[in-house]
């Protein structure tokens, strides 16, 4: 008798197998993923939430932004982030979401901030379509400029000259109408000068390259 019980509990088993087992296969995957994810979000910066959360809606996970309008954070010089933290904070640089929020935030808090987001791989402006004609004058404009002299020669900053490329294209365009109107200002007054003395059309050039640029990842 236990015999057909077990031959039948194994033929039950082997029935649900056969019409539940995609299923029950994709319930595994989907907990193995869920379990690695939270892992390696743990091992990011440990336990939920991070700091760096708050981030995530304008900059993107982990500080890459894939809006054209908001600038990815990742791989940015850690002294050029917590500069710009700290103008947002005493007013100097003007962004009606930035300056409360670097208001709140302490020293050590913006360090953090800026060590953390420097730290990060930075990955490609996936959602922005560069037009070739575009991007090859603005690679010219770019190399006659000599914009690496700053940028560095992959254009992906160092100290207080931020990464450009990779960035969004809507946000270089604002930054370009920023420096000329002096709602934002540099030390060097390079940026002024470059934004006020190149036509439009060269200046929707240079962002179509430079938002077009493969960021490195060292």
């Amino acid at each position: 008798m236990k015999k057909y019980a077990l031959l039948g509990a194994l033929a039950l088993i082997v029935l649900l197998l056969v019409v539940f087992g995609s299923d029950l296969l994709g319930l595994y995957r989907l907990q193995n993923y869920v379990t690695t994810s939270a892992e390696a979000y743990q091992a990011d910066g440990g336990a939920w939430p991070h700091v760096t959360d708050a981030c995530v809606v304008c900059h993107g996970v982990k500080g890459n932004s894939q809006h054209q309008g908001y600038p990815s954070l990742a791989g940015q010089p850690a002294p050029y982030l917590e500069t710009q933290l700290h103008s947002f904070a005493n007013g100097t640089r003007r962004n009606p979401n930035m300056e409360p929020l670097a208001m709140t935030m302490s020293d050590t808090q913006i360090k953090f901030f800026a060590d953390y987001f420097s730290r990060v791989t930075p990955i490609t402006n996936r959602y922005f379509k560069a037009d070739p004609q575009l991007s090859e004058r603005g690679r010219q404009l770019v190399s006659a400029g000599n914009c690496a002299a700053c940028h560095g020669a992959r254009l992906m900053g160092h100290d207080q000259f931020p990464r450009l490329a990779g960035q969004g294209y809507d946000y270089l365009m604002a930054q370009f109408r920023a420096f000329a109107s002096d709602a934002r200002t540099e030390p060097t007054g390079m940026m002024k000068s470059i934004s006020t003395r190149t036509s439009p059309a060269d200046l929707k050039a240079i962002a179509n390259y430079l938002a077009s640029l493969e960021p490195a990842n060292n």
